[in-house]
């Protein structure tokens, strides 16, 4: 059998097995769940288990402790028919409507009952997990409540609202949504407005607040007047940063803890402790399952080897791709799908995509290197073949122009090293404290006369201060490279500037020249190795197309990033943008 077969097979053996599994576990539920009464009997157990941590939740949200909780969990056991008990944390007894000789409480309880944190599958809603019926220092004194209510009153009589009343004391109005605008309605215009235990509670928890951020290295100044026009100030705290907001949380269930009740376990269980009967599936139950588990079985292995069969396809033509790849044709594509499998195929064709760039990229550079070497060393061998041949006198002229050419080789070669080690990863920086105004300073001096020769104007603009973790060799090399590009394409009468600033946590060291220009189609290229503005690549306008390349890979090593913008017949200016080293 060929390995791709045997591949299928397995697929089609642990598909079927898996789907047999799945029936299997499938009918079993199906059998505990076949009559009425037991799906009746779960779901009372389930809303029961939430009436009764609703009952406790409301007690622990409005109770400072469990001491007076043992009258109310008997009521709760009596009307439910469950034994009901509370423990600490440490399983110390709370309350148990057990009784002395009650069966010993499960290993693991069935919730845990505190007003702070809410179990959200027994009991939905709340703000942050903490029961809304945990108040504390909100809690209003019974003149307060009074007068906020006569005041609801006079207001829903004269607009038909309806009157609630919060866990706090505090009236709510629930505005009719087809009611008709009436007359104007005289009413107390401070209704919405704190009364003085709002007041104080707010100030304590916005204080409390404040100090969790102090504590977590943030910021967290309010506004003093907050709390006198905000009733809750914790239900306004959506428009918070979540920073601040995770503050005021953390403060709120600070102040309630000393209002609602310590967390308890709660155990809910059977009076008695007695194991529910089980079902008897009948003989006819039992042959209805198995016939249609087998019906079912049929399908799951008829769709796995189709999915076998879909599976196997686009992985045969990886295969395929992968082995043409490998006998050197760069060109080979697949066909991407959906899923896994079309992720893969992508993922294969960028690799063969970038396989074909590199392959290019490579001839172009061995291209680019021989033409680079051709023009030098055909002026070195045959100056020296006429000299050989007495058709050329050795004088200090031919020498001189010898030895220019040689010098230009070993730039060439010096430049190509760099660009070689970088791209290892063995070109090391001697990193130190450097001012990026003296690199400016020395890398304007080392150039002027240059520019003086070609008539253009080189000048410095910057301050001391401007420092950077950098190899100050590497720093002037690159500036150097800038710089010597913008006096190689300015014309005579033009200018070069060379900036440096600080912005924000980054040193930007700006080259602005005054000369031709890059047209736009070309600035995308401007960093690629051997490109050159001048397509004559003529020695007269240009280098050897490596020193901007060379810039890239050195400003990138140092953690900064280099950029250009240009506009023909105005100027260009190449941006680099360092990190600057932070002041002790």
């Amino acid at each position: 059998m060929s390995r791709r077969h045997s591949l299928l097979v397995r697929f089609f053996a642990v598909s079927a097995l898996i789907a047999a599994c799945s029936i299997a576990v499938t009918a079993w539920l199906a059998t505990q769940a076949t009559t009425g009464s037991i799906r009746q009997e779960q779901g009372e157990a389930l809303a029961t288990d939430a009436t009764l941590y609703d009952e406790l939740l409301g007690y622990a949200a409005t109770h400072p402790d469990w001491s007076e909780v043992g009258p109310t969990v008997r009521a709760l056991a009596a009307r439910h028919g469950r034994r009901i008990a509370l423990t600490t944390k440490d399983r110390e007894p709370i309350a148990d409507s057990g009784g002395p000789g009650a069966p010993p409480l499960p290993v693991t309880p069935k919730v845990v009952v505190d007003p702070l944190n809410v179990d959200p599958a027994l009991k939905a809603g709340g703000t942050d997990e903490i029961d809304p019926r945990a108040v504390g220092p909100l809690k209003l004194t019974e003149r307060e409540s009074a007068d906020l209510q006569r005041k609801a009153r006079a207001l829903a009589e004269c607009t038909g609202a309806r009157i609630s009343t919060r866990a706090s004391g505090r009236p709510h109005l629930e505005w009719p949504t087809s009611a008709a605008p009436g007359p104007p309605c005289t009413v107390e215009k401070d209704l919405d407005l704190p009364v003085p235990t709002e007041v104080a509670a707010n100030t304590d928890l916005l204080n409390r607040a404040a100090a969790c951020a102090e504590r977590s290295g943030k910021s967290f100044a309010f506004d003093p007047q907050w709390p006198r026009l905000t009733v809750d100030v914790y239900r306004s705290a959506a428009r918070l940063p979540p920073e601040t907001a995770q503050c005021l949380t953390t403060a709120r269930r600070e102040q309630l803890i000393p209002y609602v009740a310590q967390p308890a376990l709660l155990f809910l269980t059977a009076p008695t402790g007695a194991e529910p009967a089980t079902v008897d599936l009948s003989t006819a139950g039992v042959t209805r399952i198995a016939l249609t588990g087998a019906a079912i079985l049929a399908v799951a292995g008829f769709a796995a080897w189709l999915t076998a069969m879909q599976l196997a396809r686009p992985i045969r033509a990886l295969t395929s791709a992968a082995q043409r790849m490998g006998a050197g044709d760069r060109t080979v594509r697949v066909e991407e799908a959906k899923g896994e499998l079309g992720e893969l195929a992508r993922a294969f064709n960028t690799m063969s995509a970038a396989l074909a760039e590199t392959e290019r990229q490579r001839r172009a550079l061995i291209s680019d290197v021989a033409h680079e070497l051709r023009t030098p060393l055909g002026n070195v061998t045959g100056w020296l073949e006429a000299t050989q041949d007495g058709l050329a006198t050795p004088d200090p002229e031919l020498i001189s122009m010898l030895l220019e050419e040689a010098l230009l080789l070993q730039h060439l070669v010096t430049d190509l090293q760099d660009l070689a080690r970088a791209d290892a990863g063995t070109l090391r920086l001697h990193r130190e404290a450097v001012d990026a105004d003296e690199v400016i300073a020395q890398a304007v001096a080392a150039h002027r006369a240059e520019a003086e020769v070609q008539g253009v104007a080189l000048r410095a603009e910057s301050r001391s201060g401007l420092f950077l973790h950098a190899d100050p060799v590497r720093l002037r090399q690159a500036l150097g490279n800038l710089v010597t590009n913008a006096v190689r394409y300015t014309p005579a009468g033009g200018t070069i500037t060379v900036t440096g600033r600080a912005e924000g946590e980054s040193v930007v060291v700006e080259v602005v020249d005054t000369g031709v220009g890059i047209h736009a189609e070309d600035l995308p290229r401007v960093f690629d190795r051997f490109w050159r503005a001048d397509k004559s690549r003529s020695r007269t306008t240009g280098g050897s197309g490596l020193g901007l390349a060379i810039t890239r890979q050195l400003v990138e090593m140092h953690g900064g990033e280099v950029s250009v913008t240009s506009t023909p017949g105005a100027g260009t200016t190449f941006r680099l943008v360092l990190p600057r080293l932070p002041v002790v």
